[in-house]
């Protein structure tokens, strides 16, 4: 609760001590997927808890977890594992996006093209007015 007694969950909770770099690691792929821990927990069907506590931990996520956070952040197993390794991510959008296009190939053709052409259409606005 603020001083003005109303709570603001867009504020993160300052860390104490500096994360341990498996931590750090993980932490920089989810924020780089643009997916808060509670988005990543539903995701990879665990509590929010878990990844507060790994994002926190010297240790990495349980291995059979590994392959569902590897593939929701958009990188291989290996890269989430190795601290020093480049965030390269294999092709496609990932986070928020991934799952918005994920759900936009379910739909029928038809309204597939629909999508695509307000997208295109909301993207080459974009790039008018931010050049």
């Amino acid at each position: 609760i603020c001083g003005n007694g109303v709570y603001n969950a867009g504020m993160a909770r300052k860390l104490s001590k500096d994360r341990p770099p498996q931590g750090a690691r993980l932490a920089e792929l989810r924020k780089a997927a643009g997916l808060s821990q509670t988005e990543l927990a539903n995701l990879i069907d665990v509590p929010q808890q878990n990844i507060a506590y790994w994002e926190q931990a010297e240790k990495p996520p349980r291995s059979d977890v590994l392959p569902r956070l590897a593939e929701v952040l958009g990188v291989k197993v290996e890269q989430l594992l190795d601290v020093n390794a480049s965030l390269k991510r294999h092709g496609g959008p990932v986070g928020k996006v991934r799952r918005v296009f994920e759900d936009v190939s379910r739909l029928p053709r038809r309204q597939q093209e629909k999508v695509v052409e307000f997208v295109s259409a909301l993207v080459d606005q974009y790039k008018r007015s931010a050049g």
